[in-house]
């Protein structure tokens, strides 16, 4: 057997569902005992999983050095990287960066303290801005290595493709999913988190469970919302399941929709439209390049699309640098008009 995440949906509720596991089926202590404080913490089940492969990447490397983990430096990390960037295929730097923080919060829940240097010194001083500009820049410090990422390009889906894709769709269910994506800029997460008691038809709203469990309200476009009626009265299946969202047959009939459900699901519609590069974040890409050029702002755009930081919603202005230019002649006249009246 070699080392492994095992899924133990039955186990303790204080305890991760995600087991890391030694090639004699043995528990990778330090790396479960990390998980194990990350549910008490009330993480999702997505961000276990992404950590439980996170340190069964680094178990697999570490392990056969018999090196306990207090004693590891930035110098053991850098090794790490060496190791990784040697592998076939290469992991890309935000997979390894990834990996990094990970080991860091783990090697800090265990002690407490940071990762020492050893002997390397990656530590770098930088000034840090408001992502808007306004506000005093102040110092800080980069702590240990760090792969250069690309620069985070967003490509949403053109008008045309939109259109193709949405009409290729046969069932409620499926148009009122895409249409989250759409209209609402719903995460593929957030749609199969879903439940029925997220649904208030009277105020046409939709309560969503965002990242770090955050909750947000969001309207539901008049159209969405009559489709919506018409699955659940309709099409869903009678179950006790609580999720708005469950496969309509099949043996899984009745059950919530799983994440590999949904990859399934625009699998097929990207080869029966010809739409390659049709996924649920393209969707909602579009969703924040739709609202940007519509003119909304970008405090409510960031609440609308649950993102923590302003500046991720600032990429949504790139997309289309006419607007920007056509708002800064837009200012420019109205200022003309006020030096005008000012004049006169």
């Amino acid at each position: 057997m070699k080392f492994g995440v095992l899924y133990h949906p039955s186990g303790p509720a204080s305890a991760s569902p995600y087991r890391v596991c030694d090639e004699k089926g043995g528990e990778v202590e330090w790396a479960n005992a990390f998980l194990d404080g990350q549910r008490l913490r009330q993480l999702s089940l997505r961000s276990l999983r992404i950590y439980s492969y996170d340190l069964l990447n680094f178990a697999r490397w570490f392990t056969p050095q018999c090196q306990p983990l207090a004693e590891i430096t930035e110098s053991t990390l850098v090794d790490y990287v060496r190791h990784q960037l040697e592998q076939d295929p290469k992991p890309t730097p935000q997979t390894v960066n990834h990996r990094l923080g990970t080991v860091r919060c783990c090697y800090r829940f265990h002690t407490g303290q940071e990762i020492p240097a050893g002997q390397t010194h990656f530590q770098r001083r930088y000034t840090r801005r408001s992502p808007l500009g306004y506000g005093r820049p102040r110092t800080a410090v980069a702590q240990g290595l760090r792969l250069k990422q690309d620069r985070r390009v967003i490509v949403p889906l053109s008008a045309e493709e939109v259109a193709k894709f949405w009409q290729s769709f046969r069932t409620y269910r499926d148009l009122v999913l895409v249409g989250l994506m759409l209209l609402d800029g719903l995460r593929s997460c957030e749609v199969l988190a879903l439940e029925l008691e997220d649904v208030q038809h009277a105020e046409g709203q939709i309560r969503v469970h965002g990242k770090g469990n955050k909750k947000r309200p969001l309207p539901l476009h008049p159209d969405i919302l009559e489709v919506l009626g018409h699955y659940l009265r309709l099409e869903r299946p009678l179950t006790n399941s609580p999720a708005l969202f469950v496969s309509l047959k099949g043996r899984q009939r009745g059950q919530p929709l799983t994440a590999a459900g949904l990859r399934s699901l625009f699998r097929h519609h990207r080869v029966r439209t010809q739409v390659s590069h049709a996924n649920p974040h393209r969707f909602r890409h579009s969703f924040g390049r739709d609202m940007v050029q519509a003119g909304m702002s970008l405090p409510a755009l960031q609440q609308l699309m649950g993102h923590a930081q302003i500046s991720t919603t600032m990429l949504y202005v790139e997309l289309a640098p006419q607007d920007v230019w056509r708002e800064y002649a837009r200012a420019m006249e109205k200022r003309k008009a006020l030096d005008s009246s000012h004049l006169s």
